[in-house]
């Protein structure tokens, strides 16, 4: 449906693997350190947690759903499945299996759920009962030089294929079918049982049935027991030593093996044949996960280096998804004037395009050669401007989604800042080395004005939205405001007691606040230049400890501040962020800290802990000290001379966390930040919350109702506003005649006009009678038009959040229409004909 979705939780590492079950009800999710969750997909909440204390490498759900399998350090763990019971203790360990000597790194089930195969470190391939098999001895399949990738059974079969990183694949045939495994005998279990009880009295964790393999088992052992034979072995990857697989996937039914290259390679094989289909390269990063769709059309690769997503149909080679983010941090955002899009601009250079509907990024630019400082929309909408440290300001179509104007200086200089007027005629950008504000004009692209006056790097600008009014600010404590129709003068000079960091316009543009080094925001009557207010947000913004800080959060936090502002659509609060994983929102009438969102509770992060963890303290210093990822051998494609394999010279860091731009919907429906985590999306949410509006003891649902029985249509929409249950209000609505619209539009009182008008807004987000609402919002806007426009400063949020729905729909329906206007002709010419014969 070409969405994407972001479930409302969170671990406190970076996620390491997936189990997800087969009916697609439930995942486990277990991070860095061990820890889980289980997930359910259908409500997106968290059902319980669980601590497996070491390193996860992998997870799988049995075919048939009752039983998954995890691979930690050198041993498989089987534990029950979560059933549709509300269990107390959700994950329960059934048997631990013990063979390899290394590291487990891969799971695979047979399709009847009897047996399991678990590939290891030690080069060596398992195959494991699920259950206790007379006949199926534990033991190890060998024939590989390296780590195992990948292992999988044929389908209804215990054949089996393994995968080992240099690129050797071994086709293992079995003398036994799935239907030849004999259960053991009922005496040898209750041994068994009753033996693994006596062990369980005397160890704290009770660790299930153990069962250990062997590796050299003797002849004895092995007699009338199942068998393997390697009937073939294949070698992939002959364009050099060091280009390591990475990744594999196999479709059972269609018997297709994807395998993923560190080169960024991909090759499709058909099995058991070894017939290369396909032999293509999709990035220069390493392949990190691979996964195959049901049918077997689509194959999905990750790229974790780049951020990649890819969803590839192999039959016709075409792409059917390509996502990328930022490949740094994101620096700047700005919404459309709509809301229906996002642009961010990172530190790779790049700017890119985002629908906030779908999450989906639709182009990116990649002209800048720098980091990107600053983002922005002109008021049409179709016009992206981006300023870059490259020492260009660029303008991008977004019509034919081309770079049509690049606005330089005289002398080259780093941009850090930029701001657009309401027109979108003037740009304006503020230089970091030379201390100058530089204006070009749009239309022609010339240099219009150099404004300087400050006597620091220009840190912030901003156009006042209904005057032609630039607000700057720097670091030498000052705010200036130019008027650009009075000969670029200054007009006015705020001044500070610190340095200014960020500036930002009132959407109605009549106050300014202002954000210092001193972690204050201050608020302005610029027209009078009289401050009004100040918040004192230093303690508000809890900075956290770095791993090698020798003071502590509190201390540190003393010297940090907010270095960006952003006012709400309605102009009532303000949001702001800055070196932190707090976001604060503040009324600006009150001056006091309404809510504070949490960006991330990532510990993978740096600067998230409050306090020092002694644990990471040695004799020698923090455990931070040691770089964990130099000379990590994970598929590094560069060696360097005379190493056999892995970078010394890579460098494992951990980001921190911080938070580089904020922006509030022009719908004040929602608002986005960019962090180290990501661009992240908070907006209201959608659910049922009860908020009553002059609300009488008449006014309950059967009244309503009633009402609306003896046709009194006016009464009942008042009522049900009353009352503010989106449902009633819908039921309500979609119950009116068409015929009826008119009338009753010219008798709804002012105040439920708005009312109605943000219910449409909302309703054309989710539902199909699309003409039917039209016809309601073009009555209301028809007739309650002009005493709207009075209020229109109020009313432009819901307006705006109007004019998103009804646009996209519009996108919607001429794409479908320019997709279908030959078959419609076609079926008028038929029609016609048809006509004619009669």
């Amino acid at each position: 449906s070409n969405k994407c979705e972001t479930f409302p939780l969170a671990t406190r590492h970076n996620i390491v693997c997936v189990g997800l079950s087969p009916d697609g009800s439930l995942a486990i999710l277990i991070d860095e350190e061990g820890a889980a969750l289980l997930v359910s997909l259908i409500g997106k909440s968290v059902i319980h947690h669980f601590h497996f204390h070491k390193p996860v490498h992998s997870v799988c759900f049995s075919p048939d759903g009752k039983k998954f399998v995890i691979t930690k350090d050198n041993v498989a763990l089987m534990y029950h499945a979560p059933g549709r019971k509300r269990e107390f203790n959700a994950f329960v360990l059934d048997k631990t299996y013990y063979g390899p000597y290394d590291e487990t790194t891969c799971i695979d089930w047979t399709d009847d759920s009897k047996c399991f195969a678990i590939g290891s470190k030690d080069m060596s391939t398992w195959v494991f009962g699920a259950e206790r098999w007379a006949n199926l001895i534990y033991y190890s399949l060998g024939g590989h030089k390296d780590t195992i990738v990948a292992c999988f059974f044929e389908e209804h079969s215990l054949d089996l294929y393994t995968i080992s990183q240099d690129g050797a694949l071994c086709v293992w045939q079995c003398d036994t079918e799935l239907d030849g495994l004999k259960p053991m005998l009922p005496k040898d279990e209750t041994k068994e049982k009753s033996k693994a009880k006596e062990d369980e009295e005397f160890t704290e964790e009770p660790l299930g049935e153990e069962i250990r393999g062997k590796a050299n088992p003797n002849e004895q052992e092995t007699r009338d027991k199942v068998k393997y034979s390697r009937v073939a072995k294949y070698f992939f990857n002959k364009e050099g030593d060091f280009n390591n697989l990475t990744s594999a996937a196999y479709h059972k039914k269609t018997h297709l093996l994807v395998t993923g290259f560190a080169s960024g390679i991909f090759h499709l094989h058909e099995l058991p044949d070894f017939n290369l289909i396909h032999s293509l390269s999709i990035s220069d990063q390493r392949i990190a996960s691979i996964s195959i769709n049901c049918t077997g059309d689509w194959i999905a690769f990750g790229c974790s280096g780049l951020g990649q997503l890819l969803v590839w149909e192999w039959q016709s080679e075409s792409y059917v998804l390509k996502q990328q983010g930022h490949f740094n941090s994101m620096v700047s955002l700005a919404y459309s004037p709509d809301g229906q899009y996002i642009v961010t601009g990172g530190e790779d250079g790049k700017v890119k395009v985002w629908n906030a509907s779908s999450s989906f990024c639709f182009v990116t630019f990649t002209e800048h050669t720098s980091s990107i400082t600053a983002v922005t929309f002109t008021s049409s909408g179709y016009v992206i401007l981006s300023a870059s440290l490259d020492g260009t300001v660029r303008a991008f179509d977004l019509h034919r989604y081309r770079n049509f104007r690049t606005f330089t200086s005289p002398r080259p200089t780093q941009f850090s800042c930029l701001a657009v007027d309401s027109s979108g005629e003037i740009v304006s950008a503020g230089s970091q080395d030379s201390f100058e504000i530089f204006i070009w004009s749009m239309q022609s692209g010339r240099l219009l004005d150099v404004l300087s006056g400050h006597e620091g790097p220009i840190s912030s600008l901003s156009f006042n939205p209904m005057k032609c009014v630039l607000a700057s600010a720097s670091w030498d404590k000052t705010v200036k405001l130019w008027d650009m129709l009075d000969s670029w003068r200054t007009k006015e000079t705020l001044t500070l007691n610190s340095d200014v960091l960020v500036v930002a316009f009132r959407p109605d543009g009549k106050e300014l606040a202002v954000a210092s080094l001193n972690g204050q925001i201050t608020f302005w009557d610029h027209e009078n230049a009289v401050q009004t207010g100040s918040i004192e947000g230093r303690h508000d913004l809890q900075m956290g400890r770095k791993e090698l800080d020798k003071i502590t959060a509190k201390q540190s936090a003393k010297g940090k501040s907010f270095t960006t502002l952003c006012y709400s659509a309605d102009g009532q609060s303000i949001l702001a962020g800055g070196l932190s994983k707090f976001v604060c929102i503040y009324n600006v009438k009150e001056q006091i800290l309404m809510k504070k969102f949490e960006i991330s509770c990532n510990f993978s992060l740096d600067a998230m802990e409050e306090y020092l963890d002694r644990r990471k303290m040695t004799e020698f210093g923090s455990m931070a000290l040691i770089d964990e990822g130099a000379g990590d051998e994970d598929g590094v494609a560069i060696p360097l001379p005379g190493v056999k394999r892995g970078d010394m010279s890579s460098r494992h860091f951990k980001p921190e966390i911080r938070v580089t731009c904020l922006q509030f919907s022009p719908t004040g429906r929602s608002w986005a930040a960019t962090t180290t985590e990501g661009l992240l999306i908070y907006s209201l949410d959608s659910g049922l919350i009860f908020d009553p509006f002059e609300l009488d003891i008449d006014v309950t649902p059967s009244n309503i109702h009633k009402t609306l029985h003896q046709k009194e249509y006016t009464m009942a929409i008042i009522m049900a506003f009353k009352l503010n249950e989106k449902k009633l209000i819908q039921e309500v609505i979609e119950a009116i005649p068409s015929t009826e619209v008119d009338v009753i539009c010219s008798s709804l009182p002012d105040l439920y006009v708005e009312k109605v008008l943000e219910f449409l807004a909302s309703a054309f987000e989710i539902s199909c009678h699309l003409e039917f609402y039209l016809i309601w919002a073009h009555k209301l806007l028809m007739l309650h038009g002009q005493k709207l426009k009075t209020r229109s400063e109020k009313l432009l949020p819901v307006i705006q959040f109007l004019q998103k729905s009804i646009q996209r729909h519009f996108e919607d329906v001429s794409k479908l229409c320019e997709w279908n206007i030959y078959n419609i002709k076609y079926a008028l010419a038929i029609s016609q004909q048809r006509g004619m014969k009669r």
